[in-house]
């Protein structure tokens, strides 16, 4: 579907509707299934009495808000203020529409302000949303960076908020590896929120994408926070919480990732912390234990996109062949014996044992005293070592 499949009359009525009514209201959503854009704008914005009675559910009421608010609606100014700023309205019909956010369904919003260069339904089709708390601690901030950054070279696209804590760090971690990231505001594309993050918004709309669902020049409100929180859900294919409490916005974006199908992960923190508490309680149900971005895209990849296998470090002795392991281990800790001994307490011929003990010998495992083999110096640090961690 092109570019212009969505008429300008309909463009028009939608950039309206996202200044007259707010972000996943479901009734409105109701309504623009049922009657349209043109039409439900219409209605919206008649003034003659009992124009609104066609809309089920829509009282006096509600419809002198709705009137209200339309009488401050400027979309031409809308339009202005996005093309000032290298913004554009997308709407469900274009090209550019990412078509996962229809599983939102009435409450799926009425169409998205975008500003930044590349192509948000191509970029949402391999994109994670990595969301955690504001008030993050040193470790949040660095996995949240780390994730970016791991995500980014991965060739993935995040998508966050650009609020202070995580969301920042995320962001950074993405700028900082030449990746691509998405920041999903709660306020017009043309708003710098929070204030101190100017500068970082600036570097995202030059190198990445800002999202909203409300028209230039809108402010936040807390209610908007949270409702944009379902948007980052269904763009991305999962998302990842890095620190949050119990009451916590990114649980209400992971919590509308499991509504929606996604993938929910949760990268865990000390037991101790209050702000790694909502992240384990995640954990506990349906969200996936994620350490690094290998880990996620292990599970939001393709087929083969495998994390590397995790062990510890290799020591000389798994080298060895298990009949050579039971000969080393033959050998008493702080005296020497003979091959007949070390033969006997291997279970081995006393041949096999000293072809053994001729083999740990030019490897440095044992020494030779006369007759006799003891274990070298440096493996009996090694065993006094093992057994004291036992």
């Amino acid at each position: 579907m092109s570019a212009a499949a969505v008429g300008a009359e309909e463009r028009w009525a939608r950039a309206a509707l996202t200044g007259i009514v707010e972000p996943g209201d479901e009734t409105t959503g109701r309504w623009l299934r049922e009657h349209g854009p043109v039409e439900l704008l219409r209605r919206l914005t008649a003034t003659a009495p009992g124009a609104g009675e066609a809309l089920s559910g829509a009282g006096e009421k509600r419809l002198a808000g709705c009137r209200n608010r339309a009488d401050g609606v400027d979309v031409g100014r809308y339009l202005e203020a996005a093309a000032a700023v290298g913004g554009r309205l997308v709407c469900p019909g274009d090209e550019e529409w990412p078509s996962q956010l229809d599983d939102l369904g009435d409450a799926r919003p009425v169409g998205l302000w975008v500003r930044g260069r590349p192509n948000l339904r191509m970029w949402a089709l391999r994109s994670v949303a990595v969301v955690g708390a504001r008030a993050c601690t040193p470790y949040g901030a660095h996995m949240a960076a780390a994730l970016g950054a791991g995500l980014a070279e991965r060739g993935w696209v995040v998508a966050s908020g650009a609020a202070y804590g995580v969301d920042g760090a995320a962001h950074r971690g993405v700028l900082a590896a030449g990746g691509a990231t998405v920041a999903v505001l709660a306020c017009g594309i043309d708003v710098v929120y929070p204030r101190g993050h100017a500068e970082l918004i600036g570097r995202i709309a030059e190198q990445g994408l800002l999202v909203a669902e409300l028209p230039p020049g809108s402010h936040p409100t807390p209610s908007r926070f949270v409702l944009r929180n379902r948007v980052i859900a269904a763009l991305t294919r999962g998302t990842v919480v890095v620190e949050a409490e119990y009451r916590s916005g990114s649980l209400v974006t992971a919590r509308s990732a499991q509504r929606l199908g996604r993938f929910t992960m949760g990268v865990p923190g000390p037991v101790t912390s209050g702000l790694s508490a909502g992240v384990h309680e995640l954990l506990r149900g349906e969200g996936v234990l994620v350490t690094d971005a290998a880990e996620v895209v292990e599970l939001v990849g393709e087929i083969g996109d495998l994390a590397p296998a995790r062990r510890g470090p290799v020591l000389p002795k798994d080298l060895l062949d298990p009949v050579t392991v039971r000969v080393l281990e033959a050998l008493p800790a702080r005296a020497a014996a003979d091959t007949r001994s070390v033969a006997r307490e291997a279970g081995t011929t006393g041949d096999e044992a000293l072809a053994r003990l001729y083999e740990l010998h030019s490897l440095g495992f044992v020494e030779r005293r006369g007759d006799n083999w003891q274990l070298a110096s440096s493996a009996v640090r090694a065993a006094h070592t093992r057994r004291g961690g036992a």
